[in-house]
């Protein structure tokens, strides 16, 4: 069959605001529900909670739409050309919106979320784990995994065998994900190999490859095998929720969840280019990762110092308008300005520290992650 779109000729704006939703739900998901069932909100919302939880769901379709987006960032670009992409999308955005919540930790100097500057400077490498800190917010967790998998990914492209034997990886990935996931549970393979959440990044690059190359029967096959894996993958994190709060989503409530995510994906994925790309729509899409690096830590600050003076209610309109406003302010001035630049300084310097030895043609998309 022929393939849904031209990578490389077209922009995917349905991704753009998926992304934008999918970090609105992980937002409402903190505010509304587990803020409050954590300890760290001095208000809670009973009446949104029951719907709030799904929100942490957004982290899964976040992932798919990874899977997409570096697999089609991948084409047509040198290993180098990658890493440096990469680096720039992530890096200017994440040293600003980490200093900024770490300068909002230490003026609050709330117990329940304390930092101090040996904590900033370990969050300085992006895996404050590593060494011994905590992250400066709850949600550094997911960006972690992410850079693991556009490592692998890197690797890959090093090798020459990612864009080559893309399928066969993801069949692979797909086989060490359902053997720990369903037989094992090994720790160490479990972290080295994300292979709890390996079946959204691997829907994700496959639903690219279709969209590339068409629709092959390995790839429908391996799609198939992705998804079903997948409600496996999410009964770790919800049995943690019911460990930890005492409540989660029950079965058949992933179930459609987890079904309803692959769906909007897939219909977005559908949509390819029939939303224009105005400057409306890739400003909301900018909006995405800085309001995901933002929301959490100063929005349970923000919420706790302006709730008992305006009320709850309007207290949340207040911090949901004020982060989204400041996540504007990150992507045009800091992460828009600086990109470009910066990946041109980058790309000079990394191919006279590792030369290719064949430069690929230069890389035409323009869809980012």
């Amino acid at each position: 069959m022929g393939s849904i779109g031209k990578v490389g000729t077209s922009r995917m704006t349905s991704l753009d605001l998926l992304r934008l939703i999918a970090a609105l739900a992980v937002m409402l998901y903190h505010y509304l529900f587990r803020g409050a069932i954590a300890g760290n909100l001095d208000v809670s919302y009973p009446a949104a909670a029951p719907y709030a939880i799904y929100g942490n769901l957004g982290v899964n379709l976040f992932f798919l739409i990874s899977g997409f987006v570096i697999a089609w960032s991948a084409e047509g670009r040198t290993w180098q050309e990658f890493a440096v992409a990469r680096f720039a999308r992530l890096y200017p955005g994440f040293l600003v919106c980490m200093t900024v919540t770490f300068i909002f930790l230490m003026v609050a100097k709330d117990q329940r979320l304390p930092t101090n500057a040996t904590t900033y400077i370990a969050n300085l490498t992006m895996f404050a784990r590593i060494f011994g800190r905590q992250s400066m917010d709850g949600v550094y967790w997911s960006i972690m995994i992410e850079i693991l998998f556009y490592g692998w990914v890197a690797m890959l492209m090093l090798a020459g065998a990612f864009q080559r034997w893309k399928v066969p990886i993801v069949a692979a990935w797909l086989a060490v994900s359902a053997s720990n996931e369903f037989l094992f549970g090994n720790t160490a393979i479990r972290i080295l190999f994300i292979t709890d959440y390996a079946p959204f990044f691997a829907g994700g690059i496959l639903a690219e490859e279709m969209v590339a190359r068409g629709r092959s029967p390995a790839a429908l096959l391996l799609l198939a095998v992705a998804f079903l894996v997948s409600y496996k993958a999410m009964v770790l994190p919800q049995a943690w929720m019911q460990e930890h709060y005492g409540v989660s989503l029950s079965r058949a409530g992933l179930i459609i969840a987890n079904t309803g995510i692959f769906g909007i994906f897939g219909a977005a994925i559908l949509l390819g280019s029939a939303i224009e790309p105005s400057k409306t729509v890739l400003m909301l899409g900018g909006l995405t990762y800085p309001l995901y690096l933002l929301h959490q830590y100063i929005g349970y600050i923000s919420l706790n110092t302006l709730a008992p003076h305006v009320g709850k209610n309007a207290a949340f309109f207040i911090v949901s308008g004020g982060v989204l406003f400041a996540s504007f302010l990150v992507w045009r001035f800091i992460e828009t300005p600086v990109r470009k630049p910066l990946i041109r300084a980058l790309t000079s310097g990394i191919y006279r520290l590792a030369p290719a030895a064949q430069r690929i043609r230069p890389n035409s998309h323009t869809l980012t992650s």
